[in-house]
């Protein structure tokens, strides 16, 4: 009997120590599995977060090393970097709403968010300015010049001309990027060329500024601003009650701002008083998408660029009607501009078109003549 009492201790002894070997078996077999399968390098990556939708991490990556780059007298190769094309959509459209605040404080990080420590280059203020127009198509010309390696733009819209100017222009130029020797400091905020005293603001700062303004068709960019803000507001009155004073009059409301920034030679006669013309490339919004190459060349000889952005840079998106930028080497697809660009445009009856065009007329004219380039505008 005592003999059997071993016996049984013995095989519970056995049991037990086949129970904890199969179970230490699956926990390392658990353990495989999950490194297999990219679990285990799912550690928190605090300096890398996305700040925008359809922003490429890997245009981040690429950013990150262009502001890490050290100065080129430190590089043995330095032309040879300096002659990269990598597209960048960065920053999609929530970063044009009306509102949004900068940063307040000085900080080293770049513009794409990420705390890296930046040493190299200087914080400069901008160059050249987008300055207008809203629904022109400021958002696709600044995404195609930072494709150069000499631009170096704000992703956000500074609004400091217009909304922050009490900041002082030392908090406008910490939001500016670093730049090293012979680039380019570039920002854009649409706004500045309806507001009555950004010019004035702009030259106290420098008037030697290069001012770029993208102009578009000004009743197609109404019909575009109304979809825009129809699209947030569903609510909203129907375009021909918000255009039009009287129905039955047929005069137009010009205290409507989707009406207003399309009187271009009222708001150019106002930058006319601080700089002059010479100082001022007017772009095609059409043209910018018909003929996006040929619109960038003349951009990049009107900031003193050689010519980098050219067609082998673009093709054309028939589903959003609008250019797109070609996958970048080492990208994983090609890079458009956010959801929000190339909405499909509401109904509007053919009379108040026609109306708004009879309006135009007079100060289309009259830009022509101030700008000296005629933009076929009906």
């Amino acid at each position: 009997m005592g003999c059997s009492g071993c016996r049984v201790r013995f095989n519970f002894g056995k049991v037990l120590s086949k129970v904890s070997v199969f179970f230490t078996m699956v926990l390392i077999f658990t353990y495989f599995f999950y490194c297999l399968t990219g679990f285990c390098d799912s550690a928190p990556r605090t300096l890398y977060r996305q700040q925008a939708l359809e922003y490429d991490v890997l245009d981040d990556h690429r950013r990150v090393l262009d502001d890490m780059r050290p100065p080129a007298r430190l590089l043995p190769d330095a032309p040879s970097l300096r002659n990269r094309t990598v597209a960048s959509f960065a920053d999609a459209e929530q970063v044009d709403a009306p509102g949004q605040l900068p940063p307040l404080s000085d900080s080293s990080a770049p513009n794409n968010g990420m705390p890296v420590s930046n040493t190299f280059g200087t914080k400069r203020f901008p160059q050249a300015i987008i300055i207008g127009v809203k629904k022109g198509g400021t958002r696709a010309l600044l995404e195609f010049l930072r494709i150069h390696p000499d631009v170096r733009a704000v992703g956000a819209e500074p609004h400091f001309f217009d909304r922050f100017y009490d900041r002082g222009l030392e908090w406008y130029r910490t939001l500016m990027p670093r730049t090293l020797d012979g680039q380019i400091t570039m920002e854009k905020t649409p706004s500045y060329f309806v507001t009555k005293e950004a010019p004035g603001r702009l030259c106290t700062m420098n008037c030697q500024t290069k001012l770029i303004v993208v102009v578009r068709d000004p009743v197609t960019r109404a019909v575009s601003d109304y979809t825009q803000t129809l699209s947030k507001n569903p609510g909203l009155p129907s375009f021909q009650s918000l255009a039009l004073k009287n129905s039955s009059t047929g005069l137009i409301d010009t205290t409507w701002s989707a009406v207003r920034i399309g009187l271009y030679a009222k708001h150019l006669e106002n930058w006319l008083q601080h700089f002059p013309l010479s100082h001022f490339l007017f772009v095609s919004g059409e043209r910018l998408v018909s003929d996006p190459a040929g619109e960038m060349g003349r951009v990049q000889d009107f900031l003193g660029l050689k010519r980098v952005v050219s067609d082998k840079h673009f093709y054309f998106n028939q589903t959003k009607g609008f250019p797109c930028l070609k996958k970048p080497e080492g990208s994983s697809r090609p890079r458009c501009l956010g959801k929000s660009k190339g909405r499909p445009h509401p109904n509007i009856s053919s009379e108040v078109l026609q109306r708004l065009r009879d309006f135009y007329r007079p100060f289309n004219q009259r830009f022509y003549q101030m700008s000296g380039q005629d933009f076929g505008w009906e």
